[in-house]
């Protein structure tokens, strides 16, 4: 990477700033020098010739291995609302979300 470029610990501690983290100089140090690293790395892997080659989600031809969906018998509700520890009209009763209105 062109000296020019690269990342310094002025624009990581402005960053930091920015994302409102509290960094100390020696984590400013450390995290320059990882983030230079991953900029490198970045550069070697844009100067790759890829023509030709499709993009892809995954290295590794996947096909879909679940089932068909279709409709089966499923369990009884009033079945399995009797081995709930409670019920309230017709549907499972859960304890209520912290922080929610009643």
């Amino acid at each position: 990477m062109p000296e020019r470029d690269r990342i310094t610990s002025t624009d990581v501690a402005h960053v930091a700033r920015l994302a409102c983290l509290d960094l100390t100089d020696e984590e400013v140090e450390e995290y320059t020098v990882q983030l230079r690293d991953v900029l490198e790395y970045a550069d070697v892997v844009a100067a790759l010739d890829t023509a030709g080659i499709p993009p892809t989600a995954h290295p590794l031809p996947l096909v879909n291995a679940l089932r068909e969906d279709e409709p089966r018998p499923s369990l009884d509700r009033d079945e399995v609302l009797a081995m709930a520890p409670e019920v309230e009209n017709g549907r499972f009763r859960v304890p209520r979300i912290l922080g929610e209105a009643p």
